[in-house]
């Protein structure tokens, strides 16, 4: 699964900025601000990593089924989870 870290601990500006973040182009390990938070493509994770995650306490598990997103809230960070066969629109 290809992952996207938005670094905000805020869920409205994270809610406001969700489509940007996913209509803007990143590269592997590319970093840029999308209205003024930091975002980043950290690559691609094994999926025990997400099974890890979620079974730790601190962490807020919200899932886009329409679009098999999953998405993990924890500290300052938001990773956004996609699938690595489906492609995001740029």
């Amino acid at each position: 699964m290809k992952c996207i870290a938005v670094y905000t601990n805020d869920f409205e500006v994270f809610s406001d900025i969700y489509e940007k973040v996913l209509s803007t182009p990143l590269a592997e390990n590319e970093e840029k601000q999308v209205e003024g938070v930091t975002v980043m493509e950290s690559g691609s994770v094994p999926d025990n990593y997400l099974d890890r995650m979620r079974t730790k306490p601190e962490v807020v598990v919200m899932k886009v089924r329409d679009k098999d997103i999953t998405i993990l809230q924890h500290r300052n960070l938001f990773e956004i989870f996609i699938p690595e066969k489906e492609s995001v629109v740029h």
